[in-house]
């Protein structure tokens, strides 16, 4: 009864979300309904008991509180800080000076596509330094995104690839490598080097070459009012500010791999502080530089109004996301799977086909990589026990497949947060990152089973 009831409240959503509902509204309904299925059907409480406020069905609204409140001071935080310094780059002339000095060699290789492709390789070498995929995304969004637009992408592609370069969570530093590692009793840094490295040489190259035709042939398809809607993203190379200002937008990311592990630097920096000080530091030099302290100081309400905008169009669609996903864990959906998949008896790569097929579909429709990893990660040594095979061998496709599917979800935040950027919807967006996941999915799985299996 309940499942039949999860799966049509799955499709309500999607069917509406699909039909251009506002997704925030028909994901806090189909949230609501599931915690209240799980609650009338299960008896399901919805907070544990320190953390109720006394009522069952009000604990609903005490969770979305809560949810919203963890939300915006943490993630939520990053994303409305860099959304109001990428704001200020652009109102200042520091994106197009960026633009300026680094399109010119790059317009060279005389393909906007190859210059996506590559793009994506080095985000996802930066995704080891800088482990939050949102976090890497919207530096990413500030830095390379306008030298994509001024090369001749389309915002819909350049947003698609610079979504997806955190998509494999790689290194020590990821909480879902660290989590693997520890599943499989091994160091976090052997298991990056000895076991992620050799899988994602591989699953890297396979998806920047699909990114590569993918992005080239769908902007070639754009419908006439994509490309009308797109034409309105330019970036003029006559600009009126010093040539210097082309390294400001690319300061917070000089920051943070200064203060980095890679540097073994004692200082621990974050995202936060680094566009804080950043903006600090734009906002000193724009001032000197047009002696007009009344007015650099007003520019403060450019970043407050994006950083508004941002509240307003992306951490609400996370928070909805979550929400969603926290009612589909409610119900008990990811339990009967997690006992099924104890029970089922399958063999070697059967067993590890379903794992990371139930992982991937968790991942897409919760919008997380965390949620689904976090709860079945505990049952890979079971489930490597009952074939007689190493616990990495299981634990790894699931780990990296859980970053892969996520990138195919549209409420999940660094799609969220990238498209909050661009303007571009995350529904079209992740119609141009399916493909490219889809093939480094065969290919993580195919290398898995040559290399360990």
């Amino acid at each position: 009864m309940i499942f039949f009831i999860t799966l049509f409240i799955i499709f309500f959503v999607g069917f509406f979300i699909v039909k251009k509902y506002y997704p925030q509204g028909v994901l806090f309904v189909g949230g609501f309904l599931l915690l209240c299925t799980a609650i009338l059907l299960n008896n399901t409480p919805v907070l544990a008991e320190k953390a109720s406020i006394g009522s069952t069905f009000l604990d609903i609204f005490e969770y979305l509180k809560v949810t919203f409140s963890k939300t915006t001071a943490g993630l939520g935080l990053t994303i409305m800080v860099v959304g109001g310094f990428a704001k200020y780059m652009d109102h200042i002339g520091a994106s197009k000076a960026l633009v300026k000095i680094t399109t010119a060699p790059m317009k060279k290789l005389n393909s906007p596509y190859i210059v996506l492709a590559l793009t994506y390789v080095i985000g996802q070498i930066l995704n080891i330094f800088i482990p939050s995929a949102s976090g890497l995304g919207v530096l990413l969004m500030v830095t390379v995104y306008p030298i994509l637009i001024s090369l001749g992408a389309s915002p819909l592609s350049a947003t698609a690839v610079i979504g997806t370069t955190a998509c494999l969570d790689l290194g020590p530093a990821s909480g879902n490598s660290v989590l693997a590692a520890k599943t499989a009793n091994i160091d976090a840094a052997l298991y990056f080097v000895k076991y992620q490295l050799p899988v994602a040489i591989f699953v890297i190259a396979a998806i920047a070459i699909t990114h590569y035709f993918v992005q080239k042939i769908g902007d070639r398809h754009l419908t006439a009012e994509e490309k009308a809607d797109f034409a309105q993203q330019t970036y003029d190379d006559e600009v009126t500010v010093p040539s210097f200002y082309a390294i400001l937008p690319i300061v917070p990311l000089i920051i943070i791999l200064g203060f980095s592990s890679l540097f073994k630097s004692s200082i621990k920096m974050n995202v936060e502080v680094a566009m804080l000080l950043s903006i600090t530091l734009s906002m000193v030099i724009e001032g000197i530089r047009k002696k007009a302290f009344k007015k650099t100081i007003s520019d403060l309400k450019i970043i407050f109004n994006s950083m508004g905008s941002q509240f307003a169009a992306v951490i609400t669609l996370i928070v909805a996301g979550q929400f969603f996903a926290y009612g589909l864990t409610k119900v008990g959906v990811i339990n009967s799977i997690i006992d099924w998949t104890k029970t089922a008896g399958l063999g070697v790569q059967p067993m590890i086909l379903v794992m990371t097929g139930v992982i991937a579909a968790s991942s897409v429709i919760m919008g997380s990589g965390n949620a689904p990893f976090f709860a079945f990660a505990a049952l890979a040594p079971t489930v490597a026990a009952s074939v007689n095979i190493d616990p990495i061998v299981i634990a790894m496709p699931m780990q990296l497949a859980s970053g892969i599917a996520r990138s195919v979800s549209p409420i999940t935040a660094v799609i969220v947060a990238v498209c909050g950027i661009s303007g571009v919807s995350p529904f079209l967006v992740v119609r141009r990152t399916f493909l490219p996941m889809f093939v480094g999915l065969v290919v993580l799985l195919i290398s898995n089973m040559v290399l360990f299996g």
